[in-house]
């Protein structure tokens, strides 16, 4: 089995912490390992590491591979990339295609698709249920998890189970009867009474053999793309239609079955959803951060280092970041989508970017920002190096706070210690490098006419970034 972990998705229903420039997959709800990290090593119980693989596009990439190598080193290119976002059915056929021709896979390989950013517990069941998989999918079927649901759940799509498969080891699998669209309350709660229904999680196994038939009969524009080499197939990429793997083969196949999977899960589609896997205090608040409330119900509070207190605040949700505040009443999370289309619309920036940005050498945080002026702090990992770059509009002043840098100015290079500084006039071509074998962290002070990260001239880079 080879497993393929879908981590394209820009999805900003958790904003103001999930932005299109770090989306929810590369954070941390709670602290800790963020959800890509988890659903690697969750994965890692039942494949070996170099079995598992994730695809995402340029943008993500080095968020990517900076997770793949929290768990290994060797993995960091365990990675396929899409050019452009085409939905979930393209990426898979690029999958299916990097695995024939770059991992030399039998067409009789069982290849496992999940997304990057759900909670699953527990760790053993899980597992289990991925062995199960995989002895379904090489009989033939195209197998997808049905999480038994909990409540009238009405931002789930949902699963009809038809008449069951025989199975070995106590696991429950049914043909599909249908997939269902994500219904109304009154509908999800005849679903939740009938038993007959299950929450579609977004996760499923196949073989290459039977995706592929099924794509060149109910996909055709898709299926065509897999006549080309890997490289053609990225190539003409954008040619690909916008079609989800649901719409194009499951809602169609007669090979579709569900695998009962008793799991605490849940897609985090929306703050709301946070209820399902944090704990609540006696009065039926979620707190995370640093909180503390008089007498509040009901209410979701989350935060970072700042300070946070409510007093007599009742089904509330506040959402708080170093340069956003979301309040909200409980229940109208799923609006959140709209306040993004909103702020998108206006271009504010906060739905881009947090105030810390992370890059492949490493991570900037805006302190301050001014007419003509920007304060930052530059953290660059030992061994890493910004590119050879200029600004025409700015000149920058270093000054370093812990390690060492390796600074080009113009024809002059030189290193600068701790409590030393040095200036970066306009126009002047420049390199920040860290030789050292800690952090360096040092305080960037901008000034002129233009502090727009686009007034970046980029000569040479390390990353191959332009």
């Amino acid at each position: 089995m080879k497993a393929i972990i879908l981590a394209g998705g820009s999805g900003t229903r958790l904003w103001p912490v999930s932005r299109y420039g770090l989306p929810k997959q590369f954070v941390s709800i709670n602290g800790g390992k963020s959800l890509l990290l988890g659903t690697i090593e969750r994965l890692c119980d039942y494949l070996k590491p170099e079995d598992i693989y994730v695809i995402t596009n340029e943008d993500y990439k080095f968020h990517v591979i900076e997770e793949l190598r929290k768990v290994s080193k060797n993995l960091e290119n365990n990675l396929i990339l899409e050019p452009v976002g085409r939905n979930t059915a393209p990426a898979i056929a690029l999958s299916m295609k990097f695995c024939l021709e770059k991992l030399g896979c039998s067409r009789k390989e069982t290849i496992f698709i999940c997304p990057s950013d759900h909670i699953i517990e527990p760790l053993k069941k899980f597992t289990e249920y991925l062995g199960a998989c995989d002895e379904l999918a090489k009989t033939g079927k195209i197998v997808t998890f049905g999480i038994s649901p909990r409540d009238p759940n009405t931002g789930y799509g949902y699963i009809k189970r038809g008449p069951k498969i025989k199975m070995d080891g106590g696991f429950r699998a049914f043909d599909v009867d249908r997939f269902v669209e994500k219904p109304d309350l009154k509908t999800a709660g005849k679903y939740l009474k009938s038993g007959d229904y299950y929450w579609n999680s977004g996760m499923f196994g196949f073989s290459i053999e039977i995706m592929s038939a099924e794509l060149k009969k109910n996909a055709p524009e898709v299926y065509k793309k897999m006549g080309l080499s890997f490289s053609a197939m990225v190539k003409n990429f954008r040619e690909m239609p916008n079609i989800s793997i649901d719409y194009a083969v499951m809602e169609k196949s007669d090979k579709t079955a569900v695998l009962q999977a008793d799991l605490l899960w849940s897609d985090l589609g929306s703050w709301d959803s946070l209820e399902e896997i944090e704990p609540k205090d006696e009065r039926g608040n979620i707190k995370i951060g640093n909180v503390v409330d008089i007498n509040s119900r009901n209410s979701i509070i989350y935060g970072g280092d700042r300070l946070i207190s409510a007093i007599d605040v009742e089904d509330l949700l506040v959402v708080d970041t170093r340069d956003a505040i979301l309040v909200a009443k409980r229940g109208s999370s799923q609006k959140v989508k709209e306040m993004v289309n909103i702020l998108k619309s206006r271009k504010n920036k906060e739905v881009m970017e947090h105030t810390t940005v992370y890059r492949p050498w490493g991570s900037y945080t805006v302190l301050e920002e001014g007419p003509r002026y920007k304060i930052k702090r530059i953290t660059v990992k030992p061994g890493e190096k910004l590119s050879i770059q200029l600004h025409h509009h700015r000149s920058e002043h270093w000054i370093v706070v812990k390690g060492v840098a390796k600074v080009t100015n113009g024809e002059q290079v030189k290193l600068v210690h701790e409590n030393e500084s040095t200036y970066v006039p306009k126009s002047t071509r420049h390199r920040l490098e860290n030789p050292g074998k800690v952090p360096l962290e040092l305080i960037e002070v901008q000034n002129g006419e233009y502090v727009g990260e686009d007034d970046i001239i980029r000569l040479d880079d390390h990353y191959g970034r332009k």
